[in-house]
């Protein structure tokens, strides 16, 4: 019977213990517990820019997880911000980001625009070498060596095969859309790239001069 009763003493204290850990008993005092979705377009952003900094290691997927969290508070100690893990305005200044990012102020039809040649560019490409075409487009916008509309860039005289080869008509889906919709958010896995290519099919043997920067997918993007 004795020894009944401390092996249930032990199961008692068992089960008593997981549920304290189950329910965040054993958690640090006023740590910040957040759940974040895998497709949080802000999220990206945030991770992209530590990883710029070197501070963040990990994958670009959106989940503020605990290396997100390592990396927030070692970007925040090293700035003199308040280490509390979160990206609040005075840490998203820091940054250089806005912690309210949208595509809201991109007009419809650019957005569809830059979804088609998103599509008719990269259909069949992981989603993240998607998002880096639909960067790339952007990044030449902001540059003064291409025009500075979407239009425009995407219309220059043979700057996109899918626009000489008519497929730019084609009608973008879903993935597409949300593709441009991650890059007008900030999101641009290529870091800052101008150019991408092919390497089994290109043909110029001037692209092949510039710097590449990353690999992703069957596309090379270069600077």
């Amino acid at each position: 019977m004795k020894k009944y009763l401390v092996v249930l003493s032990f199961c008692l204290l068992l089960i008593i213990g997981m549920s304290y850990i189950v329910t965040g008993y054993f958690l640090p005092k006023n740590e910040p517990v957040v759940m974040y979705t895998a497709t949080s377009s802000e999220n990206k952003v945030i991770q992209q820019k530590l990883k710029n900094l070197g501070y963040y290691k990990g994958n670009i997927d959106g989940i503020l997880g605990p290396l997100s969290l390592t990396a927030i508070k070692n970007f925040q100690r090293d700035n003199g911000l308040a280490v509390d893990g979160i990206v609040g305005p005075k840490t998203a200044a820091k940054l250089g980001i806005s912690t309210n990012l949208n595509a809201s102020t991109v007009s419809s039809s650019d957005l569809y625009l830059l979804a088609k040649c998103v599509y008719a560019e990269s259909r069949g490409e992981p989603y993240v070498g998607q998002v880096a075409v639909a960067a790339v487009i952007l990044n030449r916008v902001k540059s003064s060596e291409f025009p500075n509309t979407i239009a425009g860039v995407i219309y220059q005289p043979y700057a996109f095969t899918a626009v000489t080869d008519g497929q730019i008509n084609l009608e973008p889906d879903q993935t597409a859309y949300n593709a441009a919709k991650d890059a007008l958010n900030g999101w641009d896995p290529t870091y800052g790239c101008l150019f991408y290519y092919n390497p089994a099919i290109a043909t110029s043997s001037w692209i092949y001069s510039r710097q590449v920067v990353v690999t992703i997918g069957d596309h090379v993007f270069a600077l």
